[in-house]
């Protein structure tokens, strides 16, 4: 035996600090910065405002990041291709502005379900629309989008001519409205802790059937562990006040379905493909303009899903109501009890959202600089 071969491996053993050092000084830091800064959240405003850690403004807090969540899901996606849509906001405002037209007993009066039926229509269709005019013609996103914020904003205006338009459809309201019995409430905290076991468990075994080792077991467990520790305190705190909101599900059930879209699909890899090389995946024979196309059709359907839980959250439509959103709906939330004025909680957010883009920004370049 060569001395060489029998000279053991000098990083086969790398501890967990040396890694997470590596980890820090290369930029690879994954989502723990917003975490940490989501219990800092968390931590301040459980101190300093009254009645933030109860089960009714848990509930709240649910309710008003379940928006925001549908259109940041939809937009990652149209990030992932090196794209931007300015436009998710308006576009959300017409998914509610069709939803209220269609339920109302002075106009068509159709039912609920056909009702936000149609509006994920008009919402994917005018996602697919602006992504054809990005994709087959090639004007930058950002200045077709753009041109959609404005555009969609005046067609809301000029729809809502009565300017309040007040849901009463259940069906459209449950949507938003709707809470799971306690027992419903456990079977899908159960379901949604196999779902993400079976999930996570299924990836690493399948990647050492590939000869792929699991890079970090212990922490893989841990969050096994924090997850299901989650997810069973959430059920059990919500289940004390109203129980599970039908939003809540919205949330985890849209996050399964696209992570998966994203991650197990042919078109998730096509995604990613365009998004590296747009040239290089159009000669390894992948369609861009069509995964650009389907990419903002997916923007579109997300808004118009947060269109309608914003809608259903405030029971009616008005020309006034139109991850990162779990540390912006939380500082909102928090900054509420406390009595805030409106101007600074909007301040006070921006400067957040500024400070977590350029914190992003650095972490994504050291990143790159070190190859990663």
């Amino acid at each position: 035996m060569s001395a060489e071969a029998a000279a053991p491996e000098p990083q086969a053993q790398e501890g967990l600090w040396a890694r997470a050092v590596d980890a820090i000084r290369s930029g690879d830091l994954g989502s723990w910065p917003v975490l940490i800064a989501v219990g800092f959240v968390f931590l301040y405003f459980g101190i300093t405002a009254p009645n933030f850690f109860t089960p009714v403004n848990f509930e709240n807090l649910i309710g008003q990041m379940a928006g925001t969540c549908m259109l940041a899901y939809g937009v990652v996606f149209v990030l992932l291709i090196g794209e931007i849509d300015l436009s998710i906001g308006y576009v959300s405002g017409i998914a509610g502005v069709v939803v209220a037209e269609l339920q109302l007993s002075t106009g068509l009066h159709l039912p609920g379900l056909v009702c936000i039926a149609i509006a994920l229509l008009t919402t994917t269709v005018i996602g697919g629309f602006q992504g054809s005019i990005v994709a087959f013609i090639g004007v930058p996103s950002f200045v077709v989008t753009l041109a959609g914020f404005l555009i969609w904003q005046g067609v809301i205006l000029l729809t809502i001519t009565q300017g309040v338009i007040v849901i009463q459809d259940n069906t459209i309201n449950n949507v938003y409205g709707y809470f799971f019995s306690d027992t419903w409430g456990w079977i899908i905290g159960v379901a949604v802790c196999v779902a993400y076991v079976a999930g996570t468990l299924g990836s690493a075994l399948a990647g050492r059937r590939h000869g792929i080792p699991i890079r970090n077991p212990i922490m893989m467990a841990l969050k096994l562990v924090a997850v299901t520790a989650i997810v069973i305190a959430t059920v059990a705190t919500l289940n004390s006040d109203r129980g599970v909101p039908f939003a809540l599900l919205l949330v985890v059930a849209m996050l399964l379905i696209l992570t998966f879209l994203a991650k197990r699909t042919t078109f998730g890899r096509h995604v990613y493909a365009v998004g590296g090389n747009a040239e290089a995946a159009r000669r390894a024979g992948i369609n861009v303009p069509r995964i650009r196309v389907l990419v903002f059709m997916i923007s579109g359907f997300m808004a118009g899903l947060g269109g309608i839980v914003f809608a259903a959250r405030l029971n009616s439509v008005d020309l006034n109501a139109v991850i990162g959103s779990l540390l912006i709906a939380t500082i909102a939330n928090g900054m509420n009890i406390l009595g805030k004025a409106t101007g600074t909680i909007y301040i006070t957010t921006g400067i957040i959202l500024l400070l977590a883009v350029t914190f992003d920004t650095i972490v994504r370049q050291r990143r790159i600089r070190a190859g990663r």
